[in-house]
């Protein structure tokens, strides 16, 4: 079987599971889709087990912070090695408590991936086997990859700040 394109993928999962699967934004390896937190395991279930679809990969979860929309997203890059297909989900998490559920159970490789932006951004994934910080320390305050985030100016009596290398 042949590689889908983006909107035909997207127009599966909008007459599988209507409107909680948004509009397509994008083209080729960058068409996105959102997707509610609610759905979310379901979708990512169908969009492995489906046989035209056969998404074997997630090969990258990300998250990006948007204060101003009070919304920490996280990104899935799903790949089909099958079929040489691929499309990107994004599921919003409100930043005063932002929980999605895990794909860990699907993809394994989420584990890690979903660690990180646990440890970076604060989002917890509901589900998850070993949900624990996984760059930072564990009493480490805060989630560095917040647009909000201050760097503490010492850490367990090490200072944190230091003169740039670049200066001449």
């Amino acid at each position: 079987m042949a590689a889908l394109e983006a909107a035909a993928i997207h127009a599966q999962l909008r007459r599988r599971f209507g409107d909680a699967v948004g509009d397509l934004a994008g083209t080729g390896r960058d068409a996105s889709t959102t997707v509610g937190a609610a759905t979310f395991p379901e979708v990512c279930r169908f969009l492995k087990t489906e046989p035209a679809l056969a998404f074997d990969c997630l090969s990258n979860l990300s998250g990006v912070d948007y204060p101003k929309r009070s919304v920490i997203q996280v990104v899935y890059h799903l790949f089909s090695y099958r079929h040489r297909h691929w499309i990107v989900l994004k599921v919003d998490a409100g930043r005063d408590d932002p929980v999605v559920p895990t794909v860990s159970h699907l993809w394994s490789h989420a584990d890690w991936q979903e660690r990180e932006v646990f440890d970076l951004l604060g989002v917890t994934f509901d589900g998850h086997p070993d949900l624990r910080r996984i760059l930072m320390p564990e009493d480490w305050p805060g989630h560095p990859l917040r647009k909000d985030f201050v760097e503490p100016e010492e850490y367990h009596g090490i200072v944190t700040s230091r003169e740039s290398l670049l200066k001449a």
